[in-house]
């Protein structure tokens, strides 16, 4: 009987010698993607827009903000979407207009892996939607104009410190929500 046991304990012991414990990878949490509804937000300035349902739109409560800067919140993907829609007066103001967006966008130029523009160009809506890759503080920003009177910026933020992995598939997704506000936008007269 002894012996039995000792071959069984010998056998048992050195078929889990061979085995090499791998720990586990870093895992990230499970992100349930909503169904993508939107609705007309319609507000006191000059332009509507689609926004998604699973959104909501408010006003900028920042000390500096102008009465026209709305806020888009992605409650669920810890995200904002900060809307700055201005009146264009002459060339002047569009040109100081353009080249303050271009500046925001590309004072991320150290730690942006790569910026895109993807240039729009629709009747009555002109503008760039840029894509920055890497470790920014925002990861896509547009401005979109009419080049005459209207002329509104948008800037992706993530309320919190951004892994390109793992913000991933929300930056995608919310990258869809900000194309189709593009595409709706639609300014009052």
């Amino acid at each position: 009987m002894k012996l039995k046991l000792g071959i069984i304990f010998i056998v048992v012991f050195f078929s889990c010698a061979n085995e090499v414990m791998i720990p586990k990878p870093k895992g990230y949490q499970r992100i349930d993607l909503p169904k993508k509804n939107y609705y007309k937000s319609i507000n006191p300035c000059n332009y509507t827009m689609d926004v998604p349902e699973y959104a909501t739109v408010e006003i900028d409560k920042y000390p500096n903000a102008e009465p026209c800067w709305y806020n888009v919140q992605y409650k669920n993907f810890n995200a904002t979407l900060h809307l700055s829609y201005k009146t264009i007066y002459n060339r002047d103001s569009l040109f100081k207009l353009l080249n303050d967006s271009r500046m925001m966008v590309y004072k991320h130029t150290m730690k942006a892996d790569e910026i895109i523009e993807n240039y729009i160009s629709k009747p009555g809506k002109n503008g760039i939607f840029y894509e920055l890759d890497g470790s920014t503080a925002t990861n896509a920003q547009f401005f979109i104009t009419d080049s005459t009177k209207h002329f509104l910026r948008g800037s992706l933020y993530f309320n919190s410190t951004t892994n390109q992995d793992s913000i991933a598939p929300v930056l995608a997704f919310l990258k869809i929500d900000m194309l189709r506000l593009i595409e709706s936008l639609e300014w009052k007269k």
